[in-house]
């Protein structure tokens, strides 16, 4: 499948860094540093900006390395970019560490998956099928 791109950074266009990779790294597009404190969020622009075709979303997810190694997460993950929209895409990171840290023109900052979806016509109903689980929710069936 492709997809349309405008690139306006100095980085190059979005790639896939292994043969499965499912992601595609998106890198900071930067004129000048900027340090992320513990705690703090900050919004970080790409330069790209997507065309995706009706029944598609970009969903970008925080890539794991900065997580685990430095704390650093997209802060509303998945974050969604639907079909129609033309804006640059643009990245909330959050520092969950106790360190700073800095992000620099070119760091790959987060990954964008594409995937398809549907849509519903949400149908009212007096009551739902019955299912072995239930209402059961958050821990309900164990760690185990």
């Amino acid at each position: 499948m492709e997809i349309k791109f405008v690139n306006k950074s100095t980085n190059s266009m979005p790639s896939y860094e292994t043969e499965f990779s499912a992601g595609m790294d998106l890198r900071a597009n930067l004129k000048n540093n900027i340090i992320l404190k513990p705690l703090e969020r900050t919004l970080i622009p790409t330069g790209l900006f997507i065309e995706l075709p009706a029944g598609f979303e970009a969903q970008i997810r925080p890539r794991s390395g900065m997580a685990f190694k430095h704390g650093i997460s997209v802060l509303n993950t998945p974050g969604t970019i639907d079909a129609d929209y033309r804006g640059e895409i643009k990245v909330i990171l959050v520092n969950l560490s106790n360190d700073e840290y800095t992000i620099k023109n070119g760091d790959r900052i987060a990954q964008m998956v594409i995937s398809k979806h549907e849509r519903i016509k949400p149908v009212s109903a007096d009551s739902l099928s019955e299912t072995k689980r239930g209402d059961g929710g958050f821990g309900h069936t164990g760690t185990k």
